[in-house]
Parts: structure tokens; sequence; C-alpha cells
């Protein structure tokens, strides 16, 4: 079979055509893909500046303009790998509890499928129930975390359940492989140093952004690979995560973030990872006036497609 090819530039106008990611072909299962793209249009955990529902529909938009050849890496993942746009899952909109139940089952056919999800949120909160479905064929996994928040509060407003908690809620479970997690970006302010240090506590890796500052991630990121081995890893990238100069579009900003090069490096950073899946959560198209926030998911998606094994596999040597 033919792999699937995104609509270019030449054969459609880029502002129209399909409404998918990057104008890929869609299809209603992961049947016969090896990656998908699905949408999760949650924000039901927010606890500031809501509109992460229209987030996998504003990322889809900006995607248009990316082609399927990267420059820099010298491939197209498109001529190894068979990748197609699940759609969104449909979520119940008026139940959390209920969404939990609903994601975690599309991921679990996703799983029965055997592609890999990269996925379109929706506030961070979706993390918790897609690691709980990879967990169940992977068992315990690393994770490459960007974000300006660490995620470990034990409950928000009393909830357990929202997107501050995840990774707390993950640990908890045993999903996670703690020494083979490193969360990115941390910064600003906080109610404690508990804040940071619980995530230090269980074993995982704290980069500060204040020690991003001013310099390449690229030895970080080989260090991080040493550090991930040959186990299962997946990539979780909360837009805030960089700072809102690039990326205004998110309900929780926090200044003195990531560049968009280094997002790239962290991403670029994650090839010879086995990479199982990845999300690009956080994005708000109604504070995204410009689409840069957008624009800038989309890219970091298709350099997680470009980190996938067997991405590659076509690599022009030329």
């Amino acid at each position: 079979m033919p792999f699937n090819q995104p609509l270019g530039g030449n054969d459609m106008p880029r502002f129209a055509g399909p409404g998918t990611m990057m104008r890929l072909p869609t299809q209603e299962t992961a049947e016969e893909l090896d990656v998908c793209f699905v949408g999760v249009p949650f924000d039901l955990g927010t606890s500031n500046r809501s509109g992460t529902r229209f987030g996998p529909k504003g990322i889809r938009s900006e995607s248009t303009m990316i082609r399927p050849y990267s420059m820099w890496l010298g491939f197209s993942p498109f001529d190894a790998l068979q990748v197609a746009d699940i759609g969104d899952v449909a979520i119940n909109t008026f139940n959390l509890a209920k969404s939990m139940d609903i994601i975690e089952k599309a991921y679990d056919d996703i799983m029965a499928h055997g592609a890999i999800p990269l996925t379109m949120g929706g506030d961070h909160t979706i993390v918790l129930p897609i690691l709980r479905a990879l967990h169940k064929k992977h068992g315990p996994i690393g994770v490459v975390h960007v974000d300006a928040h660490a995620d470990i509060n034990d409950s928000m407003f009393g909830e357990k359940i929202a997107h501050g908690t995840p990774f707390r809620r993950l640990v908890e479970e045993g999903i996670l492989d703690t020494k083979r997690v490193v969360q990115i970006g941390l910064r600003t302010t906080g109610y404690s140093a508990d804040d940071f240090n619980w995530s230090r506590d269980q074993g995982m890796r704290v980069v500060q952004a204040e020690e991003c500052w001013h310099k390449s991630l690229a030895p970080l990121m080989e260090e991080v690979r040493e550090q991930m081995g040959d186990g299962p890893v997946y990539i979780s990238f909360d837009i805030d995560g960089l700072d809102p100069t690039v990326a205004p579009g998110t309900g929780t900003m926090e200044p003195g973030g990531l560049t968009s090069i280094q997002g790239f490096e962290i991403v670029r950073g994650c090839h010879g990872m086995n990479i199982i899946g990845g999300d690009l959560v956080e994005v708000s198209p109604p504070y995204d006036n410009s689409g840069v926030t957008s624009m800038m998911a989309a890219n970091l998606l298709y350099e997680m497609l470009c980190a996938i094994p067997g991405a590659n596999a076509k690599k022009d040597e030329a």
C-alpha cells in the first residue's frame, strides 16, 4: 500500500482543502497505520483561561504550511511511515470523569491497532488517560515532559484530576518509570519548594528554565538520551513550556520560558529514543489571535513524527 502524503500547496492552495493535520488523509480508526494524529478537544481540567477545547482545530488550521520533507534532518517521515489523521475523541463536555474513561478507551483502540499516537490537546489532564492506555501495552514509561509547571499537585480545589495533577496520579498508579522522567522548563513561582522537589523526590530529573537560559539544549538532550536508554518514551509537551513571546495562546502563561529554538532542540534530541507516542497540549486559540501558538504546536508535532523510530528509514543519503 502506498504511503499517505500531505496534500501539497501546488495541488491545492494552502488556505483551502481538508482541515486535517497537514492536510493528510483521514480515517475513522488507526487500522493499518504506523502513526496517527488524534485530537482531544478537552478543557474541563483547566484552572485559569479555558479554550483548549479548540486546540486541535487551531493546530490543524496552522499546520497547512508544513511541508513533508525536513530540510535539516534530510528526510520525509511520510516516505517511511503510514500516517493519517483519525479525527477527535468524542469527549463528554459536561463530565470530566466520564471523559477520562472515554479518552482511555479511545487510546486502547489505537493500541489495539499497533499505531503510535500523536495527540493534539486539549489541556494537560489528558496525559493521564492516554498513558493509562499506553502503559497496558508498554509497561512503565519514561517521559520527556516540557512544561512551565510540574503538574504534580495532590489536588486542585479538592479534585484529584485536573490539569495540574496528572503526573502525581501517574506516579501513584505506577505508570511512570520515574528514573526515566525528565521535566524541562519548570519556572517562576510556586507555593513551596515541594512544587518542584516532589518530582525530584520520586527520582525524576528536573531542569528548571533558568538552567536553560542563553544556551543550546543539545548537550542536555544527549544526557537525556542516555538516561532513557532503550525503554519506551513518551513526549508530553505543554506549549506553556515556551516563553509567552513565542506562544501566547495558552491558559497559564509564565515569563522566562524556553525559546522556539530550544523547543525544536528538545524534540529533535529525542531522535534515537524508543518513542511510543507524544502530545502537544494547552494551546488555547481564543488567546492566539495571530495563530503563532498553534503554528508552533503544529511544527513541534511534525518534529515528534520525525523522531519516531523508522521515520528516517528512507533517508536521503545524497
